[in-house]
């Protein structure tokens, strides 16, 4: 249903770098590049998440209540991302671990720009 998610920067190099590394933990690999905008791509079936510098000229800022969720293969995977994230210069949002009925594990942050992330983790 989703074929990619686009988040503005205000620093295409320094939040690409930040991408090349924490996106390796889950596998991600920087498929596009131009002068504007990065792209990565995950396993297949999985929306690429692209960077950009927003096309208006205006400063990039991050959307309120906006969140991307990333898939995470276990909670280990969860934390694993959370701290690569926070180790990258990223803050944090919510420490990994369970929530609701703990049918879910994950951990909350956000990247340099301000945008906010969940690595998630779902028993089934």
């Amino acid at each position: 249903m989703i074929n990619y998610i686009t988040l503005g920067t205000n620093d295409l190099d320094r939040a690409g770098k930040f991408y090349d590394e924490l996106l390796a933990v889950v596998g991600g690999k920087r498929a596009l590049t131009t002068d504007r905008s990065v792209g990565w791509v995950g396993p297949k079936g999985a929306p690429m998440l692209m960077i950009m510098k927003p096309f208006d000229g205006k400063p990039a800022t991050p959307g309120n209540g906006s969140m991307v969720a990333l898939t995470a293969s276990s909670p280990e995977q969860v934390a694993a991302i959370h701290a690569k994230a926070l180790a990258l210069g990223g803050t944090d949002e919510g420490a990994p671990g369970p929530r609701g009925e703990g049918a879910f594990h994950c951990g909350y942050f956000r990247d340099l720009d301000g945008n906010k992330f969940n690595a998630f983790f779902m028993k089934r």
